[in-house]
């Protein structure tokens, strides 16, 4: 049975009204506030005192992806709130492979046909390979915040799993 033609009522594809289907204003038009880009409960990076000023005294000591840590103040783009008694997860999602490469492959191929046992030799070269993410998280003051960062070496996630012992020191 074909509805086209003529849809029965409640359809989601039915224009509502008698009025022909055509692309045009929504029914209601968004009479809403003011967009305020920075600020409660939008985020960004502008830290205010306990006086609702913007306090540009305290520096950011560290950034994690896009999350800002100042001494007494998480910055994510959902809000800030206090660092202390925050709780910081690190999930490492990466992986690392160590393979033979093709060329060596082929290369051991062509030298074993000349040199014999010579060729063998060059199956022994690996290549260390590291894809995937890490994913960060933080939650206090009613707020929770994950960011995922991609990686591609292991010196990156010991270097963002120190981040985040930093993070819990000030959190501490």
């Amino acid at each position: 049975m074909n509805q086209y033609p003529d849809p029965p009522q409640g359809e989601p594809w039915q224009q509502p009204g008698d009025g022909n289907p055509a692309w045009g204003m929504p029914p209601e038009q968004h009479t809403g506030g003011q967009v305020v880009p920075y600020g409660n409960p939008t985020g960004g990076y502008q830290p205010f005192g306990a006086s609702g000023v913007p306090d540009h005294s305290e520096p950011t000591l560290d950034t994690i992806g896009d999350i800002a840590i100042t001494q007494n103040t998480v910055i994510t783009p959902s809000g800030r709130f206090p660092i202390k008694g925050t709780v910081w997860t690190m999930s490492d999602m990466s992986r690392t492979e160590r393979t033979t490469p093709t060329w060596a492959i082929i290369v051991a191929i062509l030298v074993f046909w000349w040199t014999c046992l010579l060729g063998l030799l060059f199956l022994l070269v690996k290549e260390t390979k590291t894809t995937g993410h890490v994913q960060i998280t933080v939650q206090g003051g009613g707020h929770y915040h994950a960011t995922q960062i991609m990686v591609n070496n292991p010196a990156y996630v010991h270097h963002l799993s120190q981040q985040v012992n930093y993070a819990r020191s000030l959190a501490a």
